[in-house]
C-alpha cells in the first residue's frame, strides 16, 4: 500500500509518501481500506513537536472507508461496512494519511449512506464541538433534536472547521446560534452553515449586538481565540454560563477578571478531544452518528465548509494549506489514484 510517513518531526518536506506492507488487524482491531483523510489542525502540530516513540508515524486521525478485513475478537459482520474512524494517529503510529489503517474497533462508526468526504470531516472537529456544547453546568451531557431548544451559543470563529460543527451540531439541538466572522465572505459560510445571526467582529460592536439578541447573556461560547475574545465573552455570558475554549489562536495565555466572573458562577473550560472523559467522548460519538444518520450534517461550501482535497502524494501541500489557515476543510484523497 501507498502510505505517508515521517521519521522526524519538521516542516511538511518531512512527509514522504512510501510503500509498505498492508498491515494486519490484531486482536480488537479492524483493517479499514480508506477513501477519503481529513487534515487537521493538531496534524501538523504533531508534526512539528510531537515525539516519535515508533520511529515513524503516517498522519491524520479522521477518515472514512471500507471494512477490509478484521482481528480476533471482532464481529465479522462488520466486514464491508462503510465507516468512518477518529483518533486514528492518537498515540499509535496508524494514521489515515494512507490506503489502509488499522484501528481499534471501537473508533469506527457507521457511516450509512453518507458520503466518504463527509465521514472525513467528522472526528476531530464535530467531537470537539460537541464537548464545548455539553461540558457546561446547565447544559445537557447529550445532544439530540431540542436538547438545546432554550439556549443561546455564541461560536466565536463561524466559518472554521470547529465552528462550522458546533453551528451544525446546535442548530440540529434547536439552539439559537450567534456567529463571529471577520469578513463578509466568512458571513455568507456562518449564515450557510446555519447560524441564527451573524455578527463581522471587525465592522461591529459584538457585545452590543449579541446583547441586543440574548438580553440575559448566552449559555454557552465555542471559543477559539480566548486570548483576543476574552474581554467580550467576560460580557456576554448568562449566569452560570460557560466559555469552552478548544484552541489557542491570537495567543497562549489570557487574563480573567475574578468578581465579573465569579458574581454570575460563570464557567472556563479548556477542551482537548483527545484526553477527554472517556464517556463524555463516547456519548459524542453516538450523538454525532445520530446527526449524521438524522441528514443534520452537510459538508461543502453550501453547508459553510468549503472543501480542498489533494491527491495523497500532495499531502505536504494539504498540511501547508492548514498551517496557512486555510478557511474550509482539506481532504486526501487516499485512494492511491
Amino acid at each position: 500500500m501507498q502510505t505517508i510517513v515521517y521519521e522526524r518531526t519538521g516542516d511538511p518536506s518531512v512527509l514522504q509518501l512510501v510503500d509498505r506492507p498492508v498491515p494486519e488487524p490484531g486482536p480488537g482491531e479492524v483493517l479499514v481500506r480508506l477513501a477519503v483523510a481529513g487534515v487537521n489542525p493538531t496534524d501538523w502540530k504533531a508534526r512539528r513537536q510531537w515525539p516519535l516513540p515508533t520511529g515513524w508515524q503516517t498522519p491524520g486521525q479522521d477518515g472514512a472507508g471500507v471494512v477490509e478485513a478484521v482481528g480476533a475478537g471482532v464481529d465479522r459482520g462488520l466486514t464491508g461496512e462503510r465507516v468512518w474512524i477518529w483518533e486514528a494517529a492518537w498515540q499509535r503510529p496508524w494514521g489515515t494519511a494512507a490506503e489502509y489503517t488499522v484501528v481499534p474497533v471501537r473508533q469506527v462508526v457507521p457511516l450509512g449512506d453518507a458520503s466518504f468526504e463527509l465521514g472525513a470531516c467528522l472526528g476531530i472537529p464535530f467531537l470537539t464541538a460537541h464537548r464545548c456544547l455539553t461540558v457546561g453546568e446547565y447544559v445537557p451531557d447529550a445532544l439530540h433534536a431540542g436538547a438545546l431548544g432554550d439556549h443561546v451559543v455564541l461560536v466565536q470563529g463561524g466559518a472554521g472547521a470547529v465552528g462550522n460543527a458546533a453551528i451544525q451540531l446546535a442548530r440540529w439541538a434547536d439552539a439559537c446560534v450567534i456567529a463571529t466572522v471577520s469578513s463578509p465572505e466568512k458571513a455568507q459560510l456562518a449564515a450557510a452553515a446555519g447560524a441564527s445571526f451573524v455578527i463581522d467582529y471587525r465592522e461591529q460592536d459584538v457585545v452590543e449586538e449579541v446583547r441586543k439578541i440574548a438580553p440575559d447573556g448566552v449559555h454557552t461560547v465555542v471559543e477559539v481565540s480566548a486570548a483576543r475574545n476574552a474581554a467580550v465573552d467576560v460580557q456576554v455570558l448568562r449566569a452560570g454560563g460557560a466559555v469552552c475554549v478548544y484552541a489557542d489562536d491570537g495567543g497562549d495565555e489570557l487574563t480573567l477578571p475574578i468578581r465579573p466572573l465569579m458574581v454570575p458562577n460563570a464557567r472556563w473550560q479548556f477542551v482537548l478531544v483527545y484526553t477527554e472523559p472517556k464517556a463524555a467522548k463516547a456519548q459524542a460519538v453516538t450523538d454525532v452518528a445520530a446527526a449524521v444518520a438524522q441528514g443534520a450534517v452537510r459538508v461543502g461550501e453550501e453547508a459553510g465548509l468549503p472543501l480542498h482535497r489533494y491527491p495523497l502524494a500532495q499531502a505536504a501541500a494539504a498540511h501547508q494549506a492548514v498551517e496557512g489557515a486555510v478557511v474550509g476543510k482539506v481532504l486526501l484523497d487516499t485512494t492511491g489514484q
